[in-house]
């Protein structure tokens, strides 16, 4: 496998969402496609839909990239936010998993707050404030030999 990469559907506020997470993770993004941009193939798309992301791609490591479009009322599928899907971040140092999680949950919802775990350091659970669920994990110095099923 060559990359992981998680995709992002919004209910038409994808760029709003994508800007906050380049305020998070900096970098610049590598792709934003705007549904116009089709042309003839902007599968049936109402006008005021045509400006609205059809795919971007922010760089969040080597090899990683978060990406995500707008699901809008014209678009071919529909868009249910649920609660099964999470992005895991594994950060390099505790004060980057603190700072991630505290940008990350601002004005969102915290599920589990930062603390020790079994296999963590430091650990947390919240939810953006565009409902997007993130779990960020340091494990740091802990050696998890987790079960033996």
């Amino acid at each position: 496998m060559k990359a992981v990469n998680p995709y992002l559907n919004f209910p038409g506020n994808t760029e709003e969402a994508f800007n906050f997470y380049k305020s998070i993770f900096g970098g610049e993004f590598l792709a934003v496609t705007r549904f116009r941009e089709f042309g003839a193939g902007t599968m049936g798309m109402a006008e005021a839909d045509l400006d609205k992301i059809a795919h971007i791609s922010l760089p969040l490591g080597a090899g990683c990239s978060l990406m995500g479009t707008d699901v809008t009322e014209s678009s071919p599928g529909k868009l249910t936010i649920g609660n099964n899907v999470y992005i895991t971040l594994e950060p390099d140092t505790i004060n980057e998993a603190q700072a991630l999680f505290n940008a990350l949950s601002h004005g969102g919802r915290i599920e589990m707050p930062m603390q020790r775990t079994e296999w963590a350091e430091l650990y947390g659970i919240c939810a953006d404030k565009y409902g997007v669920q993130w779990m960020v994990n340091y494990s740091g110095s802990v050696q998890y030999a987790g079960s033996s099923h």
